[in-house]
């Protein structure tokens, strides 16, 4: 994919503009959408009866989880751990549909995966995207769409849900349930804390008083901006958006980075399962012809918006890195010193750490002799889908990584910009550190 200069995304901010997507209150939103707001907040519709979609997309928190747990926990006791990390449902309004050749943004990268919503995009709207967690027995486990309208009949909003659709509206059982899901994706369209684009960044954007980028968070930009170092815009940025709000810092694309597996997800206890993405096993329509068979699709995973970024404590598909400045560092180094982020195998760990060895990555003990388990969480007939863009650009171990530590001390001071006024970031600046 192409990486747009600094210059130019600068430029693309001025010309964007704040949305104007309906607003906060009630009284702003369509009876539809206050249907939906009722449902997001309830807890009755689970079959634990504690858990609502504000629990694991909690509103103070970028409507992400409130905790850095890497999979969130639910079910019918609140006991099952999930499969992958919750992402945030903030700026989800204007993604496109899943498409296997969607064009890029930018109109001059080649057509590949992208849009859809959940990690893997199996799901073409927002409406389609809230039938998952209802009905999931890991997330609000409820045996049917049956068993959700049963408690929407039964809810003290069931006269609301008569106004917005219509006083038979729960004679069918299937139309009431498609309703509740549009009604969900009606509250998450028109209410501006889904899209409130208050961050330093739209500031910036827009010429307003408070957005002048501090010399770090500008060099930071030329990081993100910059295909030789970060290149993160080469799969983060979209300029205005299609509603005419400032950028989406997501393309909407699915790349394969090989993220390391994560153990501590009940699921990966099994040797033999790996989450693939987009060709499964969630996502089933592009699974592979045999277990060991090349598939193209396998291990893509959607570029996630990076507004918010700053805020979370899980990253990544499946949450095994907890702090933004991680993320980075495995973005700069996992060619260059894969001992951090993956297993060795057959060596002996050292007594003692030399001095100098990094304490940042997910592995902590220095190995002496054995082989590093690459892409650890791929079968080996999956490995040739990986990305080979800049900073992952596959370089020889013990070589220069892309990005020096100033380079990526002002990138964190950027993302830190894409953080929206009602959020707090999950580790706070140190005084001063992104001011020059």
């Amino acid at each position: 994919m192409r990486a747009l200069g600094a210059a130019g995304i600068a430029g693309a901010m001025l010309v964007a503009a704040c949305s104007g997507n309906g607003g906060s209150g009630p009284s702003a939103l369509s009876p539809a959408a206050q249907v939906g707001q009722k449902m997001f907040f309830d807890k009755n519709l689970s079959g634990s009866g504690a858990m609502s979609c504000a629990s694991c997309h909690d509103p103070a928190h970028a409507h992400a989880p409130a905790n850095d747990l890497s999979v969130q926990l639910g079910g019918p006791h609140m006991d099952r751990a999930g499969l992958r990390a919750v992402p945030s449902l903030r700026y989800k309004d204007v993604t496109p549909a899943y498409a296997d050749l969607l064009d890029n943004p930018d109109g001059i990268s080649v057509p590949g995966p992208g849009g859809g919503f959940a990690w893997d995009g199996r799901a073409d709207t927002l409406a389609a995207q809230a039938r998952i967690p209802l009905l999931d027995a890991r997330e609000m486990a409820n045996a049917s769409s049956a068993d959700v309208v049963k408690k929407l009949r039964a809810s003290d909003y069931a006269p609301l849900i008569a106004k917005a659709f219509g006083a038979r509206a729960f004679d069918d059982s299937d139309t009431a349930f498609a309703n509740a899901l549009l009604a969900l994706q009606a509250y998450q369209r028109e209410d501006k804390s889904f899209h409130p684009y208050s961050s330093k960044f739209d500031l910036h954007a827009g010429n307003k008083v408070g957005g002048a980028l501090t010399p770090a968070e500008t060099r930071g930009l030329k990081v993100f901006a910059n295909p030789a170092t970060g290149n993160c815009a080469s799969c983060h940025y979209q300029g205005a958006g299609l509603d005419g709000s400032s950028a989406l810092f997501t393309d909407f694309s699915y790349e394969a980075i090989g993220v390391p597996r994560n153990a501590g997800i009940p699921a990966n206890s099994d040797l033999q399962y790996f989450d693939m993405g987009v060709c499964g096993p969630l996502r089933t329509g592009h699974a592979p012809a045999a277990p060991d068979a090349a598939n193209r699709f396998c291990g893509m995973f959607k570029a996630p918006t990076l507004r918010n970024v700053a805020t979370r404590t899980a990253f990544f598909h499946n949450g095994v890195m907890h702090s933004l400045e991680q993320v980075i560092r495995f973005y700069n180094t996992r060619d260059t010193q894969p001992e951090l982020w993956y297993p060795t195998v057959g060596g002996t760990p050292k007594p003692k750490n030399d001095p100098g060895f990094p304490g940042y990555g997910l592995i902590t003990s220095q190995y002496t002799g054995g082989k590093v388990r690459k892409y650890d969480d791929m079968p080996a007939a999956q490995v040739p889908n990986i990305d080979t863009q800049l900073p992952m650009d596959g370089r020889a171990p013990g070589s220069a990584p892309p990005m020096s530590e100033q380079d990526m001390a002002d990138l964190v001071c950027f993302l830190g910009t894409l953080s929206d006024a009602d959020t707090k970031p999950a580790v706070p600046a140190k005084p001063g550190a992104c001011v020059d």
